[in-house]
């Protein structure tokens, strides 16, 4: 079983995998991040050749796709490309219709996903009783990613991405924001520091890692694969310390 990701936003899900004693393989597209503002079909494009090159070096049966941009646009394309099985990533939007006492709440997402088909099927059809801000965080991905490299961000910089997904007037107050990026549940101390009001925040890593496990697949090695050579050096320490043995470049 092999976690991929844009960058480091699916470590949400092999901490949860990992958890129950699954071990899992991990493919961080860090030359291709962030995905969040790139051509669908070009990345469409990286996803198949993502795919390929990690088959060729694993041969793995399960891929759990714990992007939602990769989900969103790609999960269709990879099943009938590949014969493996696919696990994907959505936004947690009827989660959050079923528990919104206001009927008003916030996706909070990557400029692709909250544009996606995808999306607004799922709100049209679990939460059309309910206003259903999109906000799609141009930089909030990258700052997750610097953070969890050990860089610095400001509050002030948390604030401007998370400040339009809180909305008080005339059609309902946020009680809620779906946390639609593997990246932002990582940061969610520092998302909650700066939050202009308590509210619920919604992710989906167990209920992923659950949908991995009944997928089933095998376990994965405890390896970590990153796709610009450069990054195996910025990368390592960070892998090392989430139960990653070894980190490898893969050419794609």
């Amino acid at each position: 079983m092999i976690v991929v990701d844009s960058g480091l936003g699916g470590l949400a899900v092999a901490r949860a995998l990992r958890a129950t004693g699954t071990p899992c393989a991990y493919l961080a597209d860090t030359a291709g991040f962030p995905y969040g503002h790139r051509d669908p079909a070009d990345i469409n494009a990286r996803a198949a050749r993502l795919i390929a090159a990690i088959s060729a070096e694993l041969a793995p049966q399960t891929f759990v796709l714990a992007c939602n941009t990769l989900s969103t646009l790609c999960l269709a394309a990879l099943r009938a490309q590949f014969s493996q099985r696919f696990v994907g990533t959505v936004p947690a939007v009827k989660v959050a219709a079923a528990q919104s006492q206001s009927r008003r709440f916030t996706l909070l997402a990557t400029p692709n996903t909250v544009d996606s088909a995808y999306s607004q099927k799922l709100i049209a059809e679990f939460a059309a009783d309910c206003v259903v801000d999109r906000v799609g965080a141009p930089l909030l991905a990258r700052l997750a990613e610097r953070h969890l490299l050990g860089g610095a961000v400001s509050d002030d910089e948390w604030r401007a991405e998370i400040a339009p997904a809180f909305r008080d007037d005339a059609r309902g107050c946020s009680d809620a924001v779906v946390l639609g990026c593997t990246h932002y549940p990582l940061v969610l101390a520092q998302l909650e520091r700066v939050a202009p009001w308590p509210l619920r925040w919604i992710d989906s890593a167990a209920a992923i890692a659950r949908q991995a496990l009944a997928v089933g697949g095998g376990q994965g090695p405890a390896i970590a694969y990153v796709t610009a050579p450069a990054d195996v050096e910025r990368y390592a320490a960070l892998f090392a310390r989430e139960g990653f043995g070894e980190t490898r470049a893969l050419a794609i």
